[in-house]
């Protein structure tokens, strides 16, 4: 039962489009986030423009609407960031974000409250034993994350 792979950008932002599509979200996508914009990608040089294979990194900043509010920026790297509601989870495998964003939409997504260590956490399971959890800033609850408390 794996995954197919999503080797491209491109591709995740395919399959987040069907994700939106399947839970009737608004969806805004900035796709040209080309070479010639600011990226993580410190390592290249100055002027750099082509990846050590000859092509463009790529990166997209997808928006969806709907509650909660997500943002997903899908790096060159493989990896993406997913903003929850105002919760950042770094460095989600980019394979990972169409099981993640079903995750939130499915309900699955909850948040947790402990003493050790204190604060609120966002949790959102994956199918298999991933699961992502990241504490919530400043410890304030949305009302999205408030219906999430279990």
């Amino acid at each position: 039962m794996g995954h197919p792979h999503l080797p491209t950008t491109e591709s995740a932002v395919a399959a987040i489009r069907e994700i939106a599509r399947e839970f009737d979200l608004e969806m805004t996508v900035t796709d040209d986030i080309g070479a010639d914009q600011i990226s993580r990608r410190t390592s290249a040089g100055v002027f750099t423009v082509l990846d050590p294979d000859g092509s463009l990194p790529h990166e997209a900043f997808v928006e969806l609407g709907g509650s909660p509010p997500i943002s997903v920026q899908l790096f060159a790297e493989d990896d993406a960031k997913i903003t929850v509601d105002g919760v950042e989870f770094e460095d989600v495998p980019r394979d990972s974000v169409p099981a993640f964003l079903r995750s939130v939409h499915d309900g699955l997504a909850h948040v947790k409250g402990k003493f050790f260590p204190p604060g609120w956490w966002l949790v959102v399971p994956l199918p298999g034993d991933e699961t992502y959890k990241e504490l919530v800033p400043r410890g304030t609850l949305s009302p999205w994350m408030s219906r999430q408390v279990r």
